[in-house]
């Protein structure tokens, strides 16, 4: 059971990486076009400047969401490396349930900005809607939410760890491939 779920979380931190790099490479080639159009043909995407902004938007969450996965996001130290060893978890989940609240809060606001938004019913380009644009905002902050929460319970469950990350995937399949 545990390594089907652990099989199925690789599986969408992969989806995750491939999405994040899809758009910064999407994102780069559009503003290259529009930067290509406009100093040689004096035009350009019409709706591409929106759409840029919003893709900054989505890489920005999609972004967080990836430097969640294993604590790598910028966060204030409290001293932990001056703790014993005994004391370090308790003081990290505390940090790690602070940080959960936060996001859940952040989410749930979000969730209530995104339904506004829905309800006025504004295109943000090309008949999308603003709302879908910006759905990314709670979807993201409810993943970063619940993957401290996760951290958390990891934290005091020894022996069970799902915490690797993509990078340390590939390293323990080329450490299965050279068996």
């Amino acid at each position: 059971m545990l390594k089907t779920l652990n099989s199925a979380r690789k599986t969408l931190l992969k989806i995750e990486d491939f999405i994040l790099i899809g758009m910064l490479l999407f994102a780069i080639l559009l503003a290259v076009l529009q930067i290509f159009l406009r100093n040689f043909f004096d035009s350009g995407v019409v709706w591409g400047d929106v759409l840029l902004r919003i893709i900054v938007l989505w890489i920005g969450m999609f972004g967080a969401m990836y430097a969640s996965r294993n604590n790598e996001h910028i966060n204030i130290e409290l001293g932990l490396k001056h703790l014993s060893e005994k004391t370090k978890p308790y003081v990290q989940a505390v940090v790690f349930v602070f940080t959960s609240v936060v996001c859940a809060i952040v989410a749930w606001y979000s969730f209530g900005f995104v339904v506004l938004e829905y309800q006025d019913g504004a295109m943000a380009f090309a008949k999308v809607p603003v709302w879908v644009t910006e759905a990314i905002i709670p979807i993201a902050f409810t993943s970063i939410a619940v993957r401290y929460l996760i951290s958390t319970v990891l934290l005091f469950a020894p022996g069970l760890d799902l915490r690797s990350d993509f990078d340390s995937d590939i390293s323990s399949d080329s450490e299965e491939d050279t068996k």
